[in-house]
């Protein structure tokens, strides 16, 4: 272990401190957060004077830092993938049934590093950061950011760890479209490309719900255009709704089927338009706890990020007169890394025919892939979930 490394143990990312009862949990971690004082452009063309990661760690990084790998999270996650922030924590990090002691994601072998990206509002630089041109909160004033900016800040946070290559770039959704990106923006960064429950752009349909969600926020009278911070407000019935309305696409109608059925909150109807069924209580404790931890500004950038992202679009000559299939081959022409896609046979928000078509693609070019399409009757979410096939492909993947 080098001195830098070292002292950037020394300044947070030291995981050992506290041990956890569980002997293949990551234990207890401290989350890090990594200053970039250069000026940083988006895609937009807009700035940033500077920005901040909010990082979490697991493993340790070898000699020749060969076995990194990065953690992409989805729309609402955060750095926050795995361990405990303190031995009372009851809730672990996001994928911690993943990443761990002899898990699929082994941090006994693997280095992992999982951030929040910009935009977002754990940590890093987004809407509830401090504008230093006003000395308030950016509020609307944050620019919009896309996938490709938040895979060059990743590259940065790589540099700051000296890793010239990753192991593997591994998401999940929107995770997904991080690292596909990543192959096509630094082919020789990466050796592996995990790209689970994602899609190569959004359907029509995708964004009409995107938008549904994203003007329940905007009509909220409490919004103050963005600015709620500054009036001490929250557009909490905006969150709630944008919330309720993407957990509703997350799951399947035979899962809230098996889960709720019917059944009455109380055993009879009440004859009004309060809580009569289980699947309303449900919906709107999510909505609840949901309008709790996340920015309502960080969900409008969020979901036109995904909007946004077309890994062809700017990138292949000619786009608008090729197919959908055609430019995204094209995209994907120099790409040099391994892929593996995971599909989900319930997902029906990013369902299979969209995984097969990064396969299709990256077969066109002849380039190596792995698809494994997994049973599974949790709908999109069941890339959050610990099914045994899916673990193993995983593994397997990372390991050969």
């Amino acid at each position: 272990m080098t001195h830098n490394l070292q002292q950037k143990y020394e300044d947070g990312f030291d995981i050992t401190t506290q041990q956890h009862p569980d002997p293949t949990s990551v234990g207890i971690v401290t989350p890090k957060k990594v200053h970039f004082g250069q000026v940083l452009t988006l895609e937009s063309g807009q700035t940033l004077d500077g920005f901040d990661l909010m990082v979490e760690t697991y493993g340790e990084l070898n000699a020749d830092k060969s076995n990194a790998i990065l953690i992409c999270h989805a729309l609402s996650g955060s750095h926050h993938a795995a361990g405990y922030h303190n031995l009372d924590d009851k809730k672990a990090g996001w994928w911690d049934n993943f990443i761990g002691k002899g898990r699929a994601i082994d941090t006994s072998r693997f280095f992992v590093v999982s951030l929040n990206n910009i935009g977002s509002c754990y940590g890093s630089t987004g809407p509830t950061s401090i504008n230093p041109d006003t000395n308030e909160a950016f509020g609307a004033d944050f620019p919009v950011v896309t996938v490709k900016d938040w895979v060059t800040t990743q590259a940065m946070l790589a540099d700051y760890f000296g890793i010239t290559m990753w192991h593997a770039v591994v998401g999940g959704s929107m995770g997904g479209m991080q690292a596909l990106r990543w192959a096509i923006d630094f082919p020789k960064r990466l050796k592996k490309c995990v790209i689970i429950a994602s899609t190569p752009k959004l359907s029509a349909q995708n964004i009409a719900f995107n938008e549904v969600a994203r003007q329940s926020i905007l009509s909220d009278p409490d919004f103050a255009d963005g600015f709620y911070l500054k009036q001490a407000k929250t557009p909490k019935r905006g969150l709630i709704l944008a919330r309720m309305v993407g957990h509703i696409t997350y799951l399947t109608d035979e899962a809230m089927k098996v889960k709720f059925g019917r059944d009455l909150k109380t055993g009879k109807l009440k004859f009004n338009y309060d809580v009569d069924f289980e699947v309303e209580s449900y919906l709107r404790y999510q909505g609840e706890q949901f309008s709790t931890r996340f920015d309502a500004n960080s969900y409008l950038l969020m979901t036109k990020a995904l909007d946004y992202f077309d890994p062809a679009r700017g990138v292949v000559a000619n786009y608008e007169n090729l197919s959908d299939h055609d430019a995204l081959t094209q995209a994907l022409a120099h790409t040099s890394c391994q892929f593996l896609v995971v599909s989900f046979t319930t997902d029906w928000r990013f369902p299979p025919e969209r995984s097969q078509e990064i396969v299709n693609a990256l077969i066109s070019n002849a380039k190596p892939v792995s698809y494994i399409n997994i049973d599974a009757p949790y709908g999109h979410d069941s890339f959050l979930f610990d099914i045994p096939l899916y673990r193993q492909a995983v593994f397997n993947f990372l390991y050969n």
